[in-house]
């Protein structure tokens, strides 16, 4: 799974050339200045309510507001280039030009659902402007003709694409394959009636996976079968898909997402990750295997920070690797190091995945946030024992031990950095901030002292990492209303129901459910990464946990690991892949050299399945 980018595509001429930069600067432009605007309004909603005492009663609903439009425009942003989630693997497999086929097909289902989906959007937005906000008192169709709007900046995107990326021949082509699907489907309706709830099968299972298979960004694939489902299988409207999309993104503390995507780039740029990567160095960077150490506790620390594990690597590999390589590593192994760190600290707050399950599960965020240290810290020693033996004879003769002044140099640097992950926790944990505003916390703080400590703030820089925030939000958040849509037509059939009762009957009671539970999230994070399996099968698997009285935290942080395995997991695992890019080589050196790290981290979710106390020892 990869995102492809507008290098991908020939540029367009002449006029066509022009509209698209043109249309191209307007859309990242208002995104980016949505992000701003989020996080002053929330800067200014944090700073009244705690120090002012005069709480903002109107900034959670302006907020959201502004949210769904930045998560629309930032999925067209994504669209634009090729940043929404996909898997490729089997694509790439076919020839060059069968490749190409699947692609234009790939495009021209995207084009076409977006086409077939303007019509109830626009019912979606009708009926919502007789109701009214809470507070504010303004229609509520001012919040929805954001999605509105974003399809018809997603088709046109999508229309652009598809004509400058595939031959009139294949369009052509495309679109007859797609209307004989459409005419058997439209026949196969009494047939659909008849067998029922067996129907999913054909289109939450059939078509996700086929959709996906070609290429199709995850969430199209999740619309399109939803969409294909109700119209095909029951008599709910499509319009319904809409609203249900915009009730899963307008969930507020899903806006933590930018913020923490963004903070992710600020402390990059800030210096404040290469402070800590520093000091670590310099305790046990001399030692035999120091550098391997250094890189997993530097992830532990990081990923308290950015939330996001693309920061994550992004921010420590570059430090590292050049050092690492001297002293003899192969780039696999670095690289397959990278990849399993990163699943380790999948439960370290602020963790988007942990976010996102308290959003869609109610499980409390703060409980969360707390849960996910030892369990990650277990991952973080399972994974030192394999660089133990792994390291036994490396060469680290000429590895510089530094002396006790230039550590208490290094500490001092890197006290600003070591100091924001307990800054954010405590925010969070002592209700200074929800999780949404600590990242407006983070971000300010990481400013300040990129500015005023570190003195490496680029200025120019700040507009493209708003334009990024709003583009990786978009993506992510798309597949969580998308999922959201999805999961509502499984519980309107009675899915639901049939899942509760099959997976009560599991043998072996509460740790059959959690083993089957831990096996399932592997699976699901491999193919469909942490949030849009968590959005899509968290409503239905934590309520049949707690009805079998497993400690709702406990299963959550399972369900999290477990994930966060899949999602690092070749073949599929898109994780993987991004760990690969990052350290700039070929999955096919990295994929034999995994496994060790991946069994020693299998070991640790039997551990913190077996022993609840790991996750919920301290709350």
């Amino acid at each position: 799974m990869e995102a492809t980018t507008t290098a991908d595509v020939p540029a367009p001429k002449g006029a066509v050339q022009r509209f698209d930069r043109l249309f191209g600067h307007i859309v990242e432009a208002i995104a980016a200045t949505i992000v701003l605007a989020e996080i002053i309004l929330l800067g200014w909603a944090t700073t009244a309510r705690y120090l002012l005492h005069t709480p903002l009663v109107w900034s959670d609903e302006v907020a959201t507001i502004l949210f769904v439009w930045m998560t629309m425009l930032g999925s067209v942003v994504a669209l634009r280039r090729g940043q929404h989630m996909r898997l490729t693997a089997f694509v790439r497999k076919l020839s060059s030009v069968w490749e190409s086929r699947a692609n234009a097909f790939a495009m021209v289902i995207v084009t076409t659902l977006l086409a077939l989906m303007l019509l109830p959007t626009w019912e979606h937005v009708e009926e919502r402007i007789i109701s009214v906000t809470p507070v504010l008192q303004i229609s509520e169709a001012w919040r929805e003709a954001a999605l509105l709007v974003g399809v018809v900046l997603m088709l046109i995107t999508a229309a652009d694409k598809m004509l400058r990326a595939s031959s009139l021949a294949q369009i052509a082509v495309s679109l007859v394959v797609l209307a004989a699907v459409f005419g058997c489907f439209q026949l196969a309706m009494p047939w659909f009636e008849e067998i029922g709830n067996y129907s999913l099968l054909i289109f939450f299972i059939g078509l996700v996976l086929l959709g996906i298979m070609l290429g199709v960004p995850i969430a199209f694939a999740f619309v399109l079968a939803t969409a294909a489902y109700l119209n095909f299988a029951s008599w709910v409207p499509i319009s319904i898909v809409p609203g249900r999309m915009s009730e899963g993104m307008s969930h507020m503390i899903l806006l933590s997402v930018p913020m923490f995507v963004f903070l992710g780039a600020v402390i990059e740029m800030a210096g404040l990750a290469q402070a800590m990567i520093a000091f670590l160095v310099s305790l046990i960077g001399h030692l035999r295997g120091g550098l391997q150490y250094v890189l997993l506790g530097a992830i532990y620390l990081v990923s308290g920070i950015s939330g996001a594990k693309a920061a994550d690597m992004a921010a420590v590999a570059p430090a590292l690797f050049p050092e690492m390589k001297k002293r003899g590593n192969k780039d696999s192994d670095l690289v397959s190091l990278l990849s399993a760190s990163a699943v380790m600290s999948e439960t370290i707050p602020p963790s988007i995945v942990l976010i996102t399950v308290g959003s869609v599960t109610g499980v409390s965020i703060a409980a969360l946030f707390t849960a996910g240290l030892l369990p990650a810290f277990v991952g973080m020693l399972a994974l030192c024992v394999v660089v133990f033996i792994q390291t036994r004879g490396e060469d680290n003769s000429q590895a510089r031990k530094i002396d006790g002044k230039t550590k208490l140099k290094l500490f001092i640097a890197a006290i600003p950095g070591l100091g924001l992950p307990i800054v954010i926790r405590t925010a969070v944990v002592e209700g200074v901030a929800t999780a949404t505003e600590v990242a407006t916390i983070g971000i300010i703080y990481s400013i300040i002292v990129g500015a005023l400590f570190y003195r490496q703030m680029k200025w120019r820089r700040l507009y493209p990492m708003l334009v990024d925030a709003a583009s990786l939000s978009g993506s992510i958040l798309l597949v969580v209303g998308a999922a959201t849509a999805m999961g509502w037509a499984l519980t309107q059939s009675g899915f639901s129901q049939y899942l509760v009762d099959l997976m009560q009957g599991v043998p072996g009671g509460k740790m059959g459910f959690l083993l089957l539970s831990a096996l399932a999230f592997i699976i699901l994070g491999s193919v469909l990464e942490g949030v849009p399996a968590i959005v899509l099968f968290g409503p239905l698997l934590f309520p049949i946990a707690k009805l079998m009285g497993i400690d709702e935290v406990h299963y959550a942080i399972v369900a999290v690991f477990a994930m966060g395995f899949g999602l690092f997991s070749p073949p599929f695992g898109v994780g993987f892949y991004l760990a690969c890019a990052i350290g700039r080589v070929s999955p096919d050196d990295v994929i034999g050299k995994v496994w060790p790290h991946l069994l020693a981290l299998f070991i640790a979710l039997l551990l913190i399945i077996f022993i609840p106390w790991i996750s919920i020892g301290f709350l």
